[in-house]
């Protein structure tokens, strides 16, 4: 039996994907996709899936994703989930296909937060001075 074992990161969040062969069901830390909440994570994480929609009938997809965002995790679950795609049936049209409709789908999210320096509450922000 084939297993692969994909990850995507943003920011903070960090996904690790298996795909293996099954009924096509996708679970996110062991919830269906289906019910997975809120509306909008569930559209972007449903995104890779449905442009791969042919190859993707008979994989089951479980996601364990941890740390970050509500966004930031699923970024990184759609990273992961279209690497591993990518990776199961080594198609080069279904990776210029989501290079096309969004690099980030392929490429993780190396940004980071800014961290806070001294004079200031933030990383940019200064306090405020009297000169008079």
């Amino acid at each position: 039996m084939k297993i692969i074992n994909s990850s995507g990161k943003k920011k903070t969040a960090i996904a690790r994907a298996t795909i293996k062969e099954g009924n096509g069901i996708v679970r996110i830390n062991k919830v269906p996709v289906e019910i997975f909440e809120p509306r909008l994570s569930r559209m972007k994480i449903m995104e890779p899936i449905e442009i791969a929609s042919g190859f993707t009938k008979g994989l089951d997809i479980d996601v364990i994703v941890k740390g970050g965002g509500v966004i930031g995790q699923a970024d990184a679950i759609r990273t992961a989930i279209a690497k591993g795609i990518i990776e199961w049936t080594g198609d080069t049209a279904l990776k210029e296909a989501y290079t096309e409709y969004d690099h980030n789908l392929l490429v993780s999210d190396h940004r980071q937060k800014q961290k806070k320096n001294f004079g200031g509450p933030g990383a940019r922000s200064k306090y405020q001075k009297s000169y008079r």
